[in-house]
């Protein structure tokens, strides 16, 4: 590439850059961000379905599929007593419109001649339009299954009648009131009807109008109508002084991990801060810009992300280390790192995309909301290393004075440890894979002995209603909860009022609590009501979120096959399900609640570990490239030495957070900070003991084709 190619590249880059910086900074001062229940509180209705405890069930994920399109992410459902139904929706602007839409039964029928012909089971799909043959919108429907052909008979049939009868009307009539009674167009055939599965309601709605009925006709029909019984605005689930230690911690571990940077990459490290703090704020307003719903674990994550978003930049650095110790030139190197870096920056962020987007796709609720987040904070990264970084130290590290200068760099050398580490692994790559398979054993048997604890969001529990005196201070009474060895209550309050949410317990602890609760109030508080509730991460929303991530998995391995070969796909699989292993057996060996702040860690967990992999596969494929009369295990361990230093920064990076938010933060995040510190340490591990063992085990077994010298001439040619 000539130079002024380059430069023309650096400027179109810049440019780029500095248009995603302003569109970030323009939602970042003009958007607010919405709060979940842990940090502001929000509405919570209770609803009592008329049926009984199978109908409350069924009634309850219906209700979950209209929170989810009500826009509202990360809520609480959960089952409460014999047939009421608890949900709590963070942050919501209209309270009103939540419990006229939750509340609505939505039994949607198609009638003509006033008989039942069709019902709302066979629509798959459902959205509001703007009408493009008058005024007002419209409702359009997508049928599924039989319903098709049923329409089909049903239009066919009315269009045989003469026009202005009523026999060539169809009806829609939804909870026993007609919405729209249209006559069959005079374009549908008589006997035909209309054919390709779709239809339209019409009726002069308004957008809002238009918006609730496709909402509650896509949503589904609840099986038995509800009744709002109780409908209140209630606080923080989390107090002040968690959500204080937890900015503190983010704080610190960020300034840490810029420190660090500095330390090993000097003025490239410096700019890598740099970009760091834009990728921050453009991930933050992706994330304002598609309305998600912050919560403290999801912020937790928020962070840790800008820690392994360090990894990107240490790939580039220290590929570009290498060329300048090769041929001594700054800029030169700089761009040979980005360049060769690119592939395996790619290969992860892609495998990450791929997880997270099924996660969306095929999963609910708060797993689903994940999927959201990750991959924002995955594209904003790639933005960040790629164009921001890449424009940041070419233009620097090309000026004159850093030219004459190299030591000022910090990508003048190799490092520390690439200088001093010289070692050969996998001479017995047998013993490698027993040793893994013996800690896996190990860590899993604590699940057998011990047991997973479950939270309440798996389990269910009991909800526990307190009229006090006078005011309520949530604060006092989760730290006088904490203090009594009830730790893992959830506590809101509204007014005079406060509420929790525990695991299950015998009446012996209920009574325990009730006189926490009272001690820790002013003037007393008396228990108003106890139920049990279920688990607001239903067994539907678990099989979902399984399901998504089976496939995500074989998504993966799918697309790791193409572009390395099957067998590093697969022995990047195993080492995904060795720390998954490693990191549930652990958690049961020691007494930590597994709940929907663990289930989070696990699935940044998942993600860690193919990231890891993938850079050394990234680094052996490169090997083999090159050597191609080297020895396969000779070339795994050469891969995983030589990536070393990435492994070691990338991990020092992460570790001052999560030290950081496990230290100052309060309960629930410092077992998010626990369940991550495993992770990290499980998933670095397991790419050296178990992803390259497995890997030459399979090349062993089912050895690649040799590639001949003669065509690997030709294609360097």
């Amino acid at each position: 590439m000539s130079r002024d190619n380059a430069r023309r590249g650096l400027l179109v880059r810049g440019l780029i850059a500095l248009g995603v910086l302003v569109a970030s900074a323009f939602l970042l001062l003009t958007t607010d961000p919405r709060l979940g229940l842990d940090l502001r509180g929000g509405t919570q209705i209770i609803l009592e379905a008329k049926g009984d405890s199978d109908a409350a069930d069924r009634s309850l994920e219906v209700l979950r599929r209209r929170v989810d399109a009500l826009g509202v992410a990360e809520p609480v459902i959960a089952r409460s007593g014999e047939n009421r139904i608890v949900v709590e929706l963070p942050g919501v602007q209209d309270p009103e419109e939540a419990v006229k839409v939750l509340g609505r039964t939505a039994q949607l029928l198609v009638q003509r001649n006033g008989q039942t012909v069709m019902t709302g089971e066979g629509i798959s799909d459902a959205s509001a339009v703007r009408n493009q043959q008058g005024a007002g919108f419209v409702v359009n429907i997508q049928f599924q299954g039989e319903a098709p052909s049923k329409w089909q008979k049903v239009t066919g049939e009315a269009a045989c009648e003469p026009p202005g009868t009523p026999g060539r009307q169809i009806a829609f009539v939804l909870d026993g009131k007609p919405i729209s009674s249209p006559e069959v167009s005079s374009d549908t055939p008589c006997g035909a009807g209309q054919a390709g599965g779709a239809t339209t309601i019409t009726g002069r709605f308004s957008q809002p109008e238009a918006k609730e009925l496709a909402l509650v006709i896509r949503s589904g029909a609840l099986p038995v109508p509800v009744e709002v019984i109780e409908q209140r605005t209630v606080g923080a689930t989390l107090g002040a002084e968690a959500i204080d230690a937890s900015a503190k911690a983010a704080i610190i571990g960020i300034a840490l991990t810029s420190l660090f940077l500095i330390f090993a990459y000097r003025l490239a490290g410096v700019l890598a801060v740099v970009a760091l703090a834009g990728y921050a704020g453009v991930a933050y307003a992706g994330l304002l810009a598609v309305g998600a719903t912050l919560t403290l674990p999801g912020l937790a994550g928020f962070v840790l992300a800008i820690g392994m978003a360090v990894d990107a930049n240490v790939l580039i650095f220290e590929r570009a280390r290498e060329e300048y110790a090769r041929k001594p030139n700054l800029r030169r190197a700089a761009e040979s790192g980005f360049r060769g870096a690119l592939s395996a920056i790619a290969d992860s962020n892609v495998t990450t995309l791929l997880a997270a987007g099924l996660l969306f796709w095929l999963a609910t609720g708060p797993v689903r909301g994940f999927g959201v987040t990750l991959t924002i904070g995955v594209l904003a990264s790639m933005f960040s290393a790629l164009v921001l970084s890449r424009v940041l130290v070419l233009w620097v590290l090309g000026t004159r004075f850093v030219s004459k200068r190299p030591r000022l760099s910090g990508l003048h050398t190799l490092g520390w440890v690439r200088q001093r580490l010289s070692v050969v692994l996998y001479r017995r790559p047998s013993a490698w894979l027993i040793s893994a398979g013996v800690l896996v054993l190990v860590a899993f048997a604590g699940l057998f002995v011990r047991g997973l604890n479950l939270g309440v969001e798996f389990t269910g529990g009991r909800m526990l209603d307190f009229t006090a005196g006078g005011p309520v201070d949530p604060g006092r009474v989760r730290t006088a909860l904490a203090d009594g060895g009830f730790g893992d209550v959830v506590v809101s309050s509204s007014g005079n009022e406060v509420s929790l949410r525990t695991g299950p317990i015998n009446d012996a602890d209920s009574s325990r609590i009730g006189t926490i609760v009272s001690s820790a109030v002013d003037n007393g508080a008396r228990q108003s009501s106890t139920e049990l509730i279920g688990p607001s991460l239903s067994s539907e929303l678990r099989r979902n979120a399984v399901i998504g991530l089976a496939i995500a998995v074989a998504a993966q391995l799918a697309y790791l096959a193409v572009r390395f070969d099957w067998r590093l796909g697969l022995a990047t699989v195993a080492a995904l399900v060795s720390d998954v292993l490693v990191l549930i057996g652990v958690f049961a060996w020691m007494g930590k609640t597994a709940d929907g702040v663990f289930l989070a860690a696990l699935l940044t967990v998942i993600g860690y570990s193919v990231n890891d992999s993938v850079v050394v596969f990234d680094r052996l494929r490169s090997l083999r490239g090159s050597r191609l009369s080297a020895s396969y295990p000779d070339l795994v361990s050469d891969a995983v030495v030589q990536t070393v230093p990435r492994t070691v920064n990338t991990g020092i990076g992460v570790l001052f957070v999560l030290s950081a938010l496990l230290v100052l933060g309060d309960g629930s995040l410092a077992n998010f900070a626990t369940a991550l510190l495993i992770g990290l340490i499980a998933g670095t591990l397991s790419t050296v003991v178990t992803a390259a063992p497995v890997a030459m085990w399979l090349e062993s077994r089912w050895p690649r084709r040799a590639v001949s010298k003669k065509r690997t001439a030709g294609v360097r040619a």
